[in-house]
């Protein structure tokens, strides 16, 4: 069933990866739109939990996709464990094929991503469909970055707890903890040892070079904006991983908390108060659209 909502319509559709997994997305779509938003979400954020924010975008004038990466929520599969999956695999096959679906050319895309959605662009093989990237909460994921408290906290997950689990599952039981959807182990794998760095996969020595070259390949203005109170990604954990981009047209934002947002953390970006937030987004993304001389050939 295609719900509609005033002048916005909702549809729920599959889109195939290049190895054929099916994978869940829906689309907010109004009736005209000057511009299509691909969101590319948090590790295990299932995408309804973006809809309020997709919705506000197709109700000024954008087109807005999500999608749930291969092995969590409508991209589930019967049974988890011994299920292969990774981070590279959520990057070069899920979101690429979201990007091969939904960018035509007919009007420019562009990526809002949330954590790991701002890893996960710069490992795309069809970077070059995207106009831009504004994403909350990326960071380097390096326990050194963190208050003392939070770093604590998360070297007992990492070392003791999620380990534990994991190895009684077959995969991560991210669900048991309250921390989202459950994960495949490849996922928690590649996490867990690339979060052991203070720049991510950037100074994993099995990978580092490959990594810089692809990520310096992106060219296109980007926002990554993290909230003064993101425990997990705090501003200098940002700064460390976004240098990566080195040759983007790059903008880094500290979000200050206030009287109407005093709370943000690493999810609040996209609940109902956060709405400031998004409007700063299409702002930004109209401001970007604007100076391209593709798109605006004035």
């Amino acid at each position: 069933m295609t719900p509609t909502f005033e002048h916005l319509t909702q549809r729920d559709f599959t889109i195939v990866a290049a190895d054929g997994f099916a994978l869940s997305a829906t689309s907010y779509e109004p009736e005209e739109y000057k511009a299509t938003i691909v969101i590319a979400g948090a590790t295990g954020v299932p995408q309804q939990f973006y809809q309020r924010f997709s919705r506000f975008a197709a109700d000024n004038g954008y087109r807005t996709v999500t999608f749930d990466y291969r092995g969590i929520a409508r991209s589930k599969v019967a049974r988890l464990k011994g299920f292969k999956a990774s981070f590279l695999d959520w990057a070069r096959l899920d979101l690429a094929a979201v990007i091969d679906e939904i960018a035509t050319g007919e009007t420019p895309t562009f990526i809002v991503g949330h954590s790991f959605g701002g890893h996960a662009f710069g490992l795309l093989p069809n970077h070059y469909k995207i106009s831009g990237m504004y994403v909350f909460a990326t960071g380097a994921g390096w326990r050194g970055w963190m208050t003392r408290r939070e770093s604590m906290r998360v070297n007992l997950l990492w070392n003791a707890i999620l380990p534990a689990l994991t190895f009684f599952k077959g995969y991560t039981p991210m669900s048991m903890l309250g921390m989202g959807e459950d994960l495949p182990y490849g996922v928690y794998q590649q996490w867990r040892q690339w979060c052991k760095y203070p720049h991510y996969f950037f100074d994993d020595p099995i990978v580092s070079e490959k990594m810089q070259e692809k990520f310096a390949q992106i060219k296109v203005p980007i926002v990554a904006a993290n909230a003064v109170d993101d425990l997990w990604a705090l501003p200098k954990s940002r700064d460390a991983f976004m240098q990566g981009y080195t040759n983007a047209d790059l903008t880094l934002l500290d979000i200050p908390l206030t009287a109407s947002l005093p709370k943000i953390g690493h999810m609040g970006y996209f609940r109902a108060s956060a709405q400031p937030l998004w409007e700063n987004v299409l702002s930004w993304i109209e401001t970007t659209m604007n100076q391209s001389p593709l798109y605006n050939p004035s």
